[in-house]
């Protein structure tokens, strides 16, 4: 339906790739692998979508078995300087146009930003 794409999936795919791995505006992406716009447009359908996350567990799963990741658990307590504007945040996430985090779930409750003598600090609990 509609008009047929000018750019391959695989095209959009490696520009997005190519972006991410340099670190550059999509405005820097070469046109080669396609319009800006349609290289951010699928980064953005895909990540509200929940399917680079989907690609990154598959990939995941796939190491796993073929041994090639080892697995460390690490627990600690980590504290963290906030800006003063951070405290500024709807009460109610769920009524922005995105809500914060929307991608990859709600905040977890144990998280969250408290005084100390040295002004906001987000505080992360132990074994998260």
């Amino acid at each position: 339906m509609g008009r047929p794409p000018i750019w391959t999936k695989r095209q959009l795919i490696d520009g997005i790739r190519w972006g991410t791995r340099v670190g550059c505006p999509w405005r820097d992406v070469p046109s080669q692998y396609g319009s800006r716009s349609a290289i951010y447009g699928l980064f953005r359908r895909w990540q509200r979508g929940g399917a680079w996350l989907a690609i990154w567990k598959l990939l995941q799963v796939f190491a796993d078995v073929a041994g090639a990741i080892r697995w460390q658990v690490s627990v600690a307590s980590t504290i963290m300087r906030a800006h003063q504007h951070a405290a500024g945040a709807r009460r109610d996430g769920a009524a922005q146009a995105e809500p914060p985090g929307a991608s990859s779930g709600p905040e977890p409750a144990d998280h969250g930003l408290g005084r100390s003598r040295g002004g906001l600090v987000k505080q992360i609990a132990p074994g998260v």
